[in-house]
């Protein structure tokens, strides 16, 4: 039997995201002040998100410019603030137990897909980047690997999110 995280790939992740999401939201008890405040909290991981996949060529690389020199998973580490931010905002224990499963389970799931594919794809680069002995890339932050990277999907989930928060205000 396949692993947990050789199974739960990103199709998976999305869907589980939305119903993790849904029943977080049901769960949410948002106050203006929460939702300024975790809104304020989740801003630098999306910030964080568009920086590194405006420096990510997904598949063909290790990339190492950009937050890629000091994190391998930047992605992720950005995903866990909005989570963090969107727990703050929502106001709840339960909302913020169901956010914390799904990002344990799923980030460490990715993660470790993710890694077994770099080493096996990229061999040698892979493990001296993983190790921290790669040597950084010099390129420069690109608005179209953004978009090519499909950034602008998160950057309208996080607006839907906080609209969805305020609409539970009502």
């Amino acid at each position: 039997m396949k692993a947990l995280w050789q199974r739960v790939r990103a199709p998976s992740r999305i869907h589980l995201g939305l119903l993790g999401a849904a029943i977080a939201y049901w769960l949410a008890d948002p106050t203006p002040r929460s939702i300024l405040i975790g809104s304020l909290v989740a801003l630098p991981g999306e910030l964080l998100r568009i920086w590194a996949s405006g420096h990510l060529v997904k598949e063909r690389e290790v990339t190492r410019s950009g937050p890629y020199r000091w994190v391998r998973h930047p992605l992720y580490l950005g995903s866990g603030v909005i989570g963090l931010g969107f727990v703050i905002a929502a106001n709840s224990v339960l909302s913020a137990v169901a956010v914390s499963v799904y990002m344990a389970v799923t980030l460490r799931a990715a993660i470790r897909y993710e890694e077994a594919t770099l080493a096996k794809r990229h061999g040698e680069e892979y493990l001296a980047y993983r190790a921290g002995t790669a040597a950084p890339m010099d390129r420069t932050f690109s608005f179209e690997r953004v978009m090519r990277n499909r950034e602008y999907r998160a950057v309208i989930g996080f607006g839907v999110g906080v609209g969805l928060l305020w609409l539970r205000r009502l």
